[in-house]
């Protein structure tokens, strides 16, 4: 009698350690376990040692550490209609593991899907030059919308960085046309500018020099000086008519002088 009671607490013993066994679960620091008790929700536990009824309670983990996620390259066509492809990583993380089970059926699957579509709408609104040169601010857009949208899911969108924003052979080419284009207006406008002061100094310089007719002639002199220091060059020396005609004048009274004396 002993012996068949003790054959028949047997299998109820095994039975006992292996739901003991099975209802302790081990959650690390970065896990959470959403608990459902007859398939509603109860709460969520972790981390660390948690018992969970077999047949009467179900958990799910979920995983608290960021997701760096790799939105696949996007067709944009940008708002001056320049076809490029973008792509895009997105830093995420779950800050509620209860609307992350229960308003979403694959929490990572969404964020995806919803990380390409606003890729692709945000930078539809902008134009080619924008993309290029203002990431950061495009940056910004995305991780706004991203966090706003996917908030009822219980995610928090961290940091979104676009990577790359290729173009086809021929928009490089133009984009490398219009960048030596600007670069030749840049330096035309610069030597013009430098006309524009030469000129200045040239007047400014002429107006002081007509002041003092004396200052004229030795300018005059100073730059036949500076020519006859080549030997190399043959030197044409011009004589101004105003100086001509004063010596004229003098040669005129010096001959009137003598004529006025011989009688």
């Amino acid at each position: 009698m002993m012996l068949d009671l003790q054959f028949g607490l047997a299998p109820l013993l095994v039975l006992l350690i292996f739901i003991v066994v099975a209802s302790i679960k081990i959650l690390r620091e970065y896990e959470r376990g959403v608990i459902f008790l007859l398939g509603r929700f109860w709460r969520v536990k972790g981390p660390g040692l948690v018992i969970v009824i077999p047949g009467l309670q179900q958990m799910v983990k979920v995983d608290l550490r960021v997701v760096t996620m790799d939105v696949p390259p996007q067709d944009v066509i940008s708002k001056d209609n320049v076809s490029v492809k973008v792509n895009a990583v997105v830093y995420f993380r779950v800050v509620d593991p209860q609307k992350a089970i229960i308003q979403v059926e694959n929490y990572l699957m969404a964020t995806s899907q919803l990380a390409q579509t606003t890729l692709r709408a945000v930078l539809g609104k902008h134009e080619l030059d924008e993309m290029l040169a203002d990431r950061e601010k495009l940056n910004l857009d995305v991780q706004q919308i991203l966090d706003a949208q996917t908030d009822a899911w219980g995610i928090k969108v961290a940091n979104v960085e676009i990577k790359h924003v290729d173009l086809n052979e021929s928009m490089v080419r133009a984009i490398a046309r219009q960048a030596e284009a600007e670069r030749e207006r840049r330096a035309k406008v610069i030597h013009a500018e430098g006309e524009k002061q030469a000129a200045q100094s040239l007047l400014e310089a002429a107006e002081m020099l007509s002041r003092e007719p004396a200052a004229m002639q030795l300018r005059y002199l100073q730059t036949l000086t500076q020519v006859a220091g080549d030997r190399t060059s043959t030197l044409v020396f011009p004589v101004p008519v105003d100086l001509i005609g004063q010596l004229m004048r003098q040669a005129g009274k010096s001959r009137d002088a003598g004529i006025r004396a011989e009688p």
